[in-house]
């Protein structure tokens, strides 16, 4: 099948699937959940393959790890997937209702996207996450995953698109991408697709963006900042820089700067350079960092760098002002947090670093879906449109008017006579 003809069926089945019940989509979930631990050891066993593969091509550590699709994972994306069963049906919810006269009313109502191209990583756990996702918010999706993941991802969507069609929910709503080529096909079907979320670099999002007239959310590097402010608790600090960079390296939410007010550079590095080495983190750091403790110098691309590894570039700063700037003009808009007891310090941190997930006081590897309680997600989106920070259902929503009424014409508000408008709101109804 072409990929035209994939993305025509998958248009064909989205407008069915717009449509679905709730209970139709739960129980398509639930069964999907089911057959994942059922099928455990086989897909565990088409995973080693792929990662065997991977070995002898000597795919970079980082990347082996994502790949990794052990039982464990397999029961954390079960996990994801009960979880999003919970969650209430975002389709066909009244977003807002008004009167515009009496007998004509307005109804602002939450709609499926359609058909949406996701180009993703190595992770087959994103596949999971992603198909269900779109599925639970009523949309059809293509999938292009990492060429190394190839026979786990053939697999999982084998066993999702199985599992959908025997709940009765309409074939072809997910399709599978091969090749760059596939991709580079997808994005010039723009009159079946209408949305594409592109996961990866910088340069990768930008090249999807010049090269088709399909909107794209796009999905920025994870240059993340943990700023540990003068008035930190320093136990706590310690803490939650360790957990930003440590707690898992290879994702996009983990830390790859930490800045560091100079009041308390002198006492703070040395005990934060303990733990961070216990966990064999190579750090980099300013000249003013390595005055204080023994780390490599950091160049001028280390601020701007995704590591998706165990290395952690380090800046002191003067004070809270300057750690924003830093952050404002080095980071990605994905996630940053500061560490600091005063709470006007938090406040104006929060309010002026330009990033889809601020935080205080906790580590920037909650910046998740599946931790803000939205079912996993398809990607943090760093842009500056309907979705922002993680994509979970309702980035995976648009709505559509609805207008029901009584015979009502224009000409009837129009001329010297016109009838006038009430425009009253009206309470909202499910």
């Amino acid at each position: 099948m072409s990929i035209e003809e994939k993305a025509k069926q998958a248009k064909q089945a989205s407008i069915q699937l717009a449509a679905a019940e709730t209970t139709a989509k739960n129980i398509a979930l639930t069964s999907i959940a089911n057959t994942l631990k059922q099928r455990c050891d086989q897909i565990t066993a088409v995973n080693e393959v792929d990662l065997e593969i991977a070995q002898k091509n000597k795919l970079a550590a980082p990347l082996l790890k994502r790949l990794n699709f052990d039982e464990g994972k397999i029961e954390d994306v079960c996990m994801g997937i009960e979880s999003l069963i919970k969650l209430s049906d975002p389709i066909g919810k009244t977003i807002a209702a008004t009167e515009l006269d009496e007998g004509l009313n307005l109804y602002k109502v939450s709609c499926p996207i359609g058909v949406i191209g996701v180009i993703f990583e190595s992770r087959p756990d994103a596949l999971v996450q992603i198909s269900t996702l779109c599925l639970k918010s009523g949309n059809a999706v293509l999938l292009k995953g990492g060429s190394e993941a190839e026979k786990t991802n053939n697999i999982l969507s084998k066993i999702i698109c199985e599992v959908s069609e025997q709940a009765e929910l309409p074939p072809g709503w997910l399709q599978l991408l091969h090749t760059r080529d596939d991709v580079a096909e997808m994005l010039a079907l723009d009159q079946y697709i209408d949305l594409i979320i592109p996961r990866g670099s910088n340069e990768f999002v930008r090249h999807i963006m010049d090269n088709t007239n399909i909107p794209v959310l796009g999905h920025a590097d994870g240059i993340c900042h943990v700023y540990i402010d003068g008035e930190a608790e320093e136990e706590m600090a310690v803490n939650i820089a360790v957990d930003s960079k440590c707690q898992y390296v290879a994702v996009c939410n983990a830390a790859e700067t930490m800045l560091v007010d100079e009041k308390i550079a002198e006492k703070f590095l040395p005990k934060v350079k303990t733990m961070l080495e216990e966990k064999g983190v190579e750090l980099r750091g300013c000249k003013k960092t390595a005055a204080i403790i023994d780390v490599k110098p950091a160049k001028e691309k280390d601020w701007s760098t995704e590591y998706l590894d165990y290395v952690l570039s380090i800046k002191v700063v003067a004070g809270l002002e300057k750690a924003i700037e830093h952050i404002n003009r080095y980071g990605s808009g994905h996630t940053d947090s500061i560490v600091t007891a005063d709470k006007q310090k938090a406040a104006r941190f929060l309010g002026l670093v330009d990033s889809a997930n601020v935080f205080w006081n906790c580590s920037t590897r909650f910046s998740d879906g599946y931790r803000y309680g939205l079912g996993a997600e398809v990607g943090i989106s760093t842009n500056k449109i309907h979705a922002r920070g993680p994509v979970g259902l309702e980035g995976l929503v648009i709505y559509k008017w609805k207008l029901v009424g009584t015979g009502q014409i224009v000409a009837d508000y129009t001329g010297d006579r016109a009838k006038q408008f009430t425009h009253k709101k009206m309470v909202r109804k499910e």
